[in-house]
């Protein structure tokens, strides 16, 4: 008999257009009846995913916010490269693109302040009703850019600009002003953070979403290979250090104070895990850029996969 799904703390990292991996595998998870969202901690494309789940979810149902993650990724596919995605010029110049930032300043280069990004958040998502009536938590990470430190916007300040901030690289857009801080993305202080959903819920189970291998069979050799890999681990870095440093903290807790809340939460809690593994393998740097829409479905295909991999191994049983 299949074991029930418990109800989850969803954790999204991520990476660019590989977030359609990420659609792909909310969307399995969405076919499944018990799968029930307590929270969910998200960074740039994730925090996309994650309001689109919840804007979906809010307007109707599971198979709502199917819809509204479809559209999301359709929205973004409307160009058909980051080139024309993000300043409306002929495509075929992202190589020029990529290199823009070692010589000029977002601000030269897109003066008019060009960001898809607003325009897709503002059609697709009701942040007013988002604050009252969201069907669980969100947290949207960014890094502060004064002192390298974690913000989480939720609640009140879950808005616009808080995407904008969690989606800012700053080679192609200004750092994000709100309330007198600046911010970049979120990929560089919690890609994504932990931190929200282990202490401040009490949610059993938390799954991580991945976008990016967690390891790499091969020796990166090629420039290509080595900026891919050399991308990856800044992105990366922060995750992998918090997961160690909790589930060590888990480990001491539980065993020396499992009557305490703190060692009783840790002593309860399980993680999971979905990442896209040898699927992703041979993707280089750019593809990150790439919002073909064959190429995003070619991604939810492989998050779908993966999902369906991690139900067939009863997670709640683990």
């Amino acid at each position: 008999m299949k074991t029930r799904l418990p109800p989850l703390a969803l954790a999204l990292q991520g990476g660019g257009a590989h977030g359609a991996f990420t659609w792909g595998v909310l969307d399995r998870l969405l076919e499944e009846p018990d799968f029930t969202v307590e929270a969910v901690s998200a960074t740039s494309s994730g925090a996309l995913n994650a309001l689109a789940l919840a804007q979906g979810w809010m307007d109707g149902g599971r198979d709502g916010a199917r819809a509204c993650l479809r559209a999301l990724w359709e929205h973004t596919a409307n160009r058909t490269s980051l080139t024309r995605w993000a300043f409306q010029v002929a495509p075929g110049g992202r190589d020029t693109l990529l290199s823009l930032g070692r010589y000029w300043t977002p601000e030269q280069f897109n003066p008019l302040g060009l960001n898809p990004i607003r325009d897709i958040a503002e059609q697709l998502f009701d942040f007013p009703r988002l604050r009252r009536e969201a069907p669980f938590t969100l947290y949207v990470a960014a890094t502060r850019v004064r002192d390298g430190a974690l913000a989480l916007f939720s609640g009140e300040r879950l808005g616009v600009e808080a995407v904008l901030a969690s989606t800012c690289l700053p080679q192609l857009f200004p750092a994000v002003e709100i309330d007198g801080e600046h911010y970049w993305d979120g990929g560089w202080a919690g890609n994504p953070a932990l931190e929200p959903l282990f202490y401040r819920h009490g949610c059993e189970d938390v799954l991580c979403v991945l976008v990016q291998p967690l390891s790499r069979t091969r020796l990166p050799i090629t420039p290509g290979e080595i900026a891919t890999r050399v991308a990856e681990l800044s992105f990366s870095t922060t995750f992998l250090r918090e997961f160690e440093s909790l589930r060590r903290a888990r480990e001491a807790l539980a065993e020396a104070s499992p009557l305490t809340w703190l060692g009783h939460r840790f002593k309860a809690l399980r993680t999971h895990l979905i990442e896209p593994g040898e699927s992703l393998e041979g993707y280089q740097l750019e593809s990150r850029i790439n919002t073909r829409l064959a190429f995003l479905e070619q991604l939810c295909e492989q998050g779908r996969a993966s999902a369906q991999a991690w139900l067939a191994t009863d997670p709640a049983a683990r």
